[in-house]
């Protein structure tokens, strides 16, 4: 039975053949048709890198239809990873290629080395500002809120909840 996913895609560094990072995203997002059906693509974002990673990340999300499971998809994202060139190294350091499965149309998924829906989806304006512009309805199983909502909460700025002490009063 074919699940849809929501897959992050994410590159800061060149590759030989296909170039800067917004490059690699969409040769990535080609070579996702090897394992299902990609139904939707967003464009590439440019966002500031998190942690210790040094360079400007180009981002975008894809919607994959495939017959693999959870774990079987994820082991066939990490190989798609080191075919393109990415190496173990620390974590939120630069990388040729980072794929992530976000959402799955099977709601939630809970094991040691997998979690979907992604643990970072709701802080994550470069995966939330492409996945809304592609499939704004999709919900966040653990909040029930659509990606729209999510986006929005993200974005929108936030009102005082009390006085500040130094107001005076």
């Amino acid at each position: 039975m074919s699940e849809a996913y929501l897959i992050a895609l994410g590159s800061n560094r060149r590759h030989g053949v296909y170039g800067g990072p917004r490059g690699v995203v969409l040769a990535a997002m080609e070579e996702l048709s090897a394992l299902g059906t990609v139904l939707v693509r967003s464009a590439a974002i440019d966002s500031a890198p998190i942690g210790p990673a040094r360079r400007i990340f180009a981002n975008a999300v894809a919607v994959l239809e495939s017959d693999l499971s959870p774990p079987a998809l994820l082991r066939a994202l990490k190989l798609l990873e080191r075919e393109f060139g990415r190496r173990r190294g620390r974590a939120w350091g630069d990388r040729v290629l980072d794929l992530d499965i976000v959402l799955w149309s099977g709601g939630v998924w809970n094991a040691r080395d997998l979690r979907i829906p992604h643990p970072g989806l709701v802080e994550r304006a470069f995966v939330l500002d492409p996945a809304t512009a592609i499939v704004p309805e999709w919900r966040d199983p653990d909040t029930g809120l659509s990606l729209r909502q999510l986006q929005a909460r993200l974005t929108r700025p936030r009102p005082l909840l009390r006085e500040p002490a130094w107001s005076g009063r």
